[in-house]
Order: C-alpha cells, then sequence, then structure tokens
C-alpha cells in the first residue's frame, strides 16, 4: 500500500507554513521521502514552474504524477495511508470524521486565523488591541465547542489527526509567537482563560514532534517581528 521512497518527492520550503503541513503529515505516517528545497524570496526557476506552473510549495511528485496546493497534498497523503490521520470514507464512522474534520480545519482559518493576520497591518496598539478581541471572540464562539473532546487531539484522539496536519504549522505559530511577545500576551491569556480546551489543545498540537520537526522558531520570530515593525513604519 501506499508509496515508496523513489516514489514520494517533496517540493518545499520549511518557512512556509503550508509547506510545514505536509511535512506533519509526512513525519506522522513515517513515510520515506525525498526532498526538494524550494527558494521563495528569488524568482521560480522554470523547471519548478514546469512542476508548478503557480510557483508555489508545497507539491509533491506521488507515484510518478504531481499533486500540489497543502491540502489536497495533505488529504493525500492521508488517504494513501488511512487510518493513522483520518478513516477511510467507507469506514464505520469514517464519512461523519472526516466531514468533522474539514470543517473544523475549515473553521480555524475562516473564523479565527483571518482575524489574526490583520494584525500585520495594524497601525497602532489600539487596532491591534481590537484584532485580538474579535480573534479571542472567534475562538470561543467557533472553535472551543469543536474541542470539548479533545484528549489531547481532534475527536477524543490520543495521536495527531488530519485536523492537527491541517491547522498544526500555524497553531505552532500562534503559540510560540505569543510567548515571544510577538503577539500580545492578552491573545494566549485571554484564550487561556475563555476557551480553555482550545488552549490546551493549541499547546499538545505546538509542542509534538511532527509539528516541531522543521520549525526554526528563531527564525520565524524574527521574521514575524520585522513583518509586524514594517506593516506599522
Amino acid at each position: 500500500m501506499g508509496s515508496t521512497t523513489a516514489d514520494i518527492v517533496l517540493y518545499t520550503n520549511h518557512r512556509c507554513p503550508w509547506a510545514h503541513r505536509a511535512h506533519i503529515a509526512l513525519e506522522e505516517l513515517k513515510v520515506p521521502f525525498k526532498e526538494e528545497i524550494i527558494p521563495l524570496d528569488t524568482p521560480r526557476t522554470k523547471e519548478y514552474l514546469a512542476i508548478n506552473p503557480r510557483g508555489l510549495v508545497p507539491s509533491i511528485k506521488y507515484n510518478g504524477e504531481i499533486f500540489t496546493e497543502s491540502g489536497p497534498v495533505s488529504w493525500l497523503l492521508a488517504d494513501a495511508y488511512p487510518d493513522k490521520l483520518v478513516p477511510a470514507s467507507n469506514a464505520k464512522g469514517g464519512a461523519e470524521k472526516r466531514t468533522r474534520i474539514a470543517f473544523f480545519a475549515d473553521t480555524y482559518f475562516t473564523k479565527f486565523q483571518s482575524q489574526l493576520l490583520k494584525i500585520f497591518g495594524a497601525k497602532t496598539d489600539e487596532e491591534i488591541e481590537s484584532i485580538v478581541t474579535a480573534a479571542v471572540d472567534q475562538v470561543v464562539k467557533e472553535l472551543e465547542p469543536l474541542l470539548k473532546d479533545a484528549n489531547p487531539f481532534f475527536g477524543g484522539s490520543d495521536h495527531i489527526t488530519l485536523a492537527e496536519v491541517l491547522t498544526g504549522s500555524f497553531v505552532i505559530r500562534l503559540v510560540s509567537l505569543t510567548k515571544a511577545g510577538v503577539y500580545p500576551q492578552k491573545l494566549s491569556n485571554s484564550i487561556a482563560e475563555r476557551a480553555p480546551n482550545f488552549w490546551k489543545w493549541a499547546e499538545s498540537v505546538a509542542a509534538h514532534p511532527s509539528v516541531t520537526s522543521i520549525y526554526d522558531e528563531e527564525s520565524i520570530i524574527s521574521s514575524t517581528k520585522a513583518r509586524i515593525e514594517k506593516a506599522r513604519v
């Protein structure tokens, strides 16, 4: 079942949170693969544009075919090696669990992450305060109820699921950037107080080896600080 080492080539960049998703999946599945780093601060080569005309990462070569975009790549890996990250759709309860995972990931990005990203365009402390409040409100309303049975991972799982693969690279940034003071301390304090299920889950995700495996915390903190400061100038 699945692919061999020679079949899987991941075109990636370790600083990209979207590409990070594929790394989490591959690490969690313990699937061997070949890695090719694609620089993101220079124009893409014609060779890579032939692989992915959009020039984005990740892309994956799997059984001789190229697949692109982090969501489809993550689902591909989860389905190629079923039961570890997500059950097959025809397994008992599989369709329901897959739907809950898809809904959770969509909610994370559309309701919370989209709010949090507004920090990068904020010019004043007052704006940041308002953004943080709105983001935490969304966690409390939309995500906290979906994690009521986390143990410590989604749906009562004791190991990472596809829900964590799809969100983990952003969750680790949320936790580490807040602890480093890049994001306001109020963000983590408010979430921990008002959405304890979410924050306990987030800290478990952020500490997990498959999530931390390629995460260069010092580099991410430095680049995020620079991005926020540039926006405020």
